[in-house]
């Protein structure tokens, strides 16, 4: 009886003293977050910019934009890391078939999109093009 007691009093107690808040920063999940990007098409290559909106979304990242870059002349398709997110970026890199080579890091607070995808003439041979 007295172990009954004791745990009820215990329940009581344990359930009247406030818990602290959880760091929620430590909770969220990284792989879970948004990535939005935009796709630059430099390549050249007619309809490479939709293969690859279609391709990434169908991949979970938000593509908030795709157009035609400056020139159609670049050789090799990179990813560019606006806000230091490299997880991010690796990971869009793993999704379409570049290697970390293929990042580079220029932060810009004023973007507001976390990467920004430029195409070569090389998007030919990634992932969404096969």
């Amino acid at each position: 009886m007295s172990l009954i007691v004791i745990y009820l009093f215990y329940s009581f107690i344990s359930q009247q003293v406030p818990q602290p808040e959880p760091n929620t920063t430590l909770l969220i999940d990284s792989t879970n977050q948004v990535i939005q990007i935009e796709i630059l098409n430099g390549s050249g290559i007619k309809g490479a910019g939709a293969k690859f909106t279609n391709y990434l979304r169908k991949n979970g990242i938000d593509v908030v934009d795709a157009r035609n870059y400056k020139i159609f002349s670049l050789d090799n398709t990179i990813i560019i890391d606006r806000v230091g997110d490299k997880k991010a970026s690796l990971r869009v890199a793993q999704i379409i078939g570049l290697t970390e080579k293929d990042i580079l890091q220029q932060i810009n607070p004023d973007y507001f999109v976390s990467i920004t995808l430029i195409l070569g003439k090389n998007c030919t041979q990634l992932k969404p093009m096969m």
